[in-house]
């Protein structure tokens, strides 16, 4: 028990995200099979009107979207395709595919500086291809918060179009449906049923695996794009932007000092190709919070002098470029039911008045082996499984950040990361979590959370009634008196862990502008969430897929107003800038 103890938190860090059915399918081609190579088959040098380097859950709903509109389209994924990896299929899949360090792996693993354990998507789908797969809107003070031109009637077409494509409802059961009957008990309403929207409450958000326990990524999205315009190239790393300096005209609506003309990637086999923009064409970067800033930083477009100490050639000049990366701490308890316990993950989520921090669920079963098994007993053919449940909480915001900086010039390298958990000057996040852990305590208090106590024997001879001891706890309990502001504060510090929400690194307003535009430049745009301050909602992954599709139709937008504009008016004053807002 004491390995099984000392192993746990990494198991609740990777089951904390993914298990909503037992069985295993075997994957089936999907149809982006047919315009989808691995990089050592494409040509040396070749020419798009578009390319976007990240094929995760932003990257595949913008190329898609892009394509559909005529433009030749090309996708970059550093990993391979999903149906590579039959355990990605199904939500059973999760922990051997969480768990492999292999180079080719599905998910990449990395630590921050603070020494808490994370992982990075590495697979066409990205992130959605290897997460819970729950599905839940932003925010509506996320349109506020977040300097865009959103067009809210487009962003609520952008959410529709996803959500007729992968979201479905999932079968509320067992230590979920305690959860939820948990969370009214303890104040947390009103109940909202099942919906996608973010309100407050208690409800049933949506999930990306189906009734049969299939997963749909943001890579199935791909099936909507116009075959003979797209390519997607499998494992293929990008090296870095080409950006070429030019004349600044501060007359321009948008002064640039450079301009992107496509990128080098690297192949599996080291093999270097460019990919270059043809005339009014962009390089779009959705690589993720790590991504997208790393490789900003290594085409040159970072702060002077610390591009400088890398020997790396400064084309913009911007403090911002890795700065203000924040992720969302995680924090909560996990028990050891008395009897079986099916397999779920974050299908019900508490949102308390105020929204300081979301209160979601899980409950998994975990193969346990003995460490004293070799020496004491014959290896049997059944392994032993134990049933494991968890109540955890997310820290709204945050208002804590980090930053990010090169580990090396070599793309295939993680960035190092800091996210310094818990550090704003006014403890807002301290207090947040405070906050969520006292909703736990009061969840685990109510009376549907009862049968899950163990059972230390009746209240009269003969009686039906079965009394109840304490709960068998995996890991730290909640301190006991929860009304100590400092002691709650210790837990939150010691216990902290992340729900892979993180974001920024090339935030709005600093690094791209109104409209996902990296400063400075020209032909060059960031869509992801580095381009976020605060996480949408509950879960992130909603509103990311909404980015790409929403601002794959403004791009096309665009391209259709100048198109109009330049078939009535003079050859002279078609050559004016587009507005602002285009």
């Amino acid at each position: 028990m004491q390995e099984m103890a000392k192993n746990l938190p990494l198991l609740l860090l990777l089951l904390s995200h993914g298990l909503f059915f037992l069985h295993v399918a075997t994957a089936t081609p999907r149809s982006y099979h047919r315009f989808t190579q691995d990089a050592t088959q494409f040509p040396a040098i070749s020419e798009y009107d578009y390319i976007i380097v990240g094929g995760g859950a932003a990257g595949c709903p913008l190329a898609a979207t892009l394509s559909g509109g005529g433009s030749r389209v090309l996708l970059l994924e550093r990993g391979g395709a999903p149906d590579e990896y039959p355990s990605l299929a199904t939500a059973s899949g999760f922990l051997p595919t969480i768990s492999t360090t292999s180079q080719d792996s599905p998910a990449q693993p990395f630590s921050s500086e603070e020494g808490v354990a994370n992982i990075r998507a590495r697979v066409l789908g990205g992130g959605s291809a290897i997460n819970a797969g729950f599905y839940s809107r932003a925010h509506p003070e996320f349109f506020t918060d977040v300097p865009f031109n959103w067009d809210l009637h487009q962003v609520n077409k952008s959410y529709e179009w996803i959500e007729r494509a992968l979201v479905h409802r999932p079968d509320v059961r067992g230590w979920q449906a305690a959860l939820r009957d948990g969370l009214i008990e303890a104040g947390v309403s009103p109940y909202n049923g099942f919906t996608v929207e973010h309100m407050t409450g208690t409800k049933i958000g949506g999930s990306i695996f189906d009734a049969a326990g299939r997963r749909h990524s943001a890579a199935d999205l791909l099936a909507y794009a116009r075959h003979d315009r797209i390519r997607v190239a499998t494992r293929a790393t990008v090296d870095r932007i080409f950006l070429h300096q030019v004349q600044t005209n501060f007359s321009s609506v948008l002064p640039a000092t450079a301009e992107a003309t496509g990128v080098v990637f690297l192949d599996r086999l080291g093999r270097r190709h460019h990919a270059m923009t043809r005339r009014g064409g962009e390089v779009i970067l959705c690589a993720g919070a790590l991504g997208s800033p790393q490789l900003l930083l290594l085409s040159g477009v970072g702060p002077r002098a610390y591009l400088a100490t890398w020997g790396i050639p400064v084309a913009v000049d911007n403090p911002d470029v890795g700065e203000y990366l924040y992720d969302n701490p995680r924090n909560g308890i996990s028990i050891l039911p008395p009897g079986p316990i099916d397999h779920s993950l974050i299908q019900v989520v508490g949102i308390p008045d105020g929204g300081d921090a979301f209160l979601e669920a899980a409950s998994y079963v975990v193969p346990f082996v003995s460490p004293v098994e070799s020496i004491l007993f014959h290896r049997t053919a059944a392994p032993l499984y134990i049933n494991v449940a968890t109540i955890m909480e997310k820290v709204a915001g945050p208002a804590s950040f980090g930053s990010l900086r090169l580990a090396s010039l070599d793309p295939h390298d993680s960035p190092f990361v800091r996210f310094n958990y818990f550090t704003d000057p006014s403890n807002l996040d301290l207090n947040r979590c405070v906050s969520g852990l006292r909703r736990v305590g009061d969840v685990l208090q109510s009376r549907s959370m009862t049968i899950f106590r163990p059972a230390i024997g009746t209240w009269l001879p003969g009686g039906s009634d079965v009394m109840r001891g304490e709960f068998h706890y995996v890991g730290s309990p909640l301190p006991a008196n929860r009304s100590d502001d400092d002691v709650m504060r210790g837990f939150c510090r010691r216990n902290v862990a992340t729900l892979w929400h993180y974001h920024g690194g090339c935030v709005a307003g600093k690094v791209v502008d109104r409209e996902f535009r990296v400063i400075g430049t020209r032909g060059l745009r960031v869509v992801d969430g580095s381009v976020l301050t605060v996480s949408p909602g509950t879960n992130p992954q909603a509103t990311i897929m909404m980015m790409g599709r929403y601002v794959g139709q403004r791009i096309l937008a665009g391209r259709r107003y100048m198109r109009n504009r330049r078939r009535h008016t003079p050859p002279a004053a078609a050559a004016a800038p587009p507005p602002p807002d285009l």
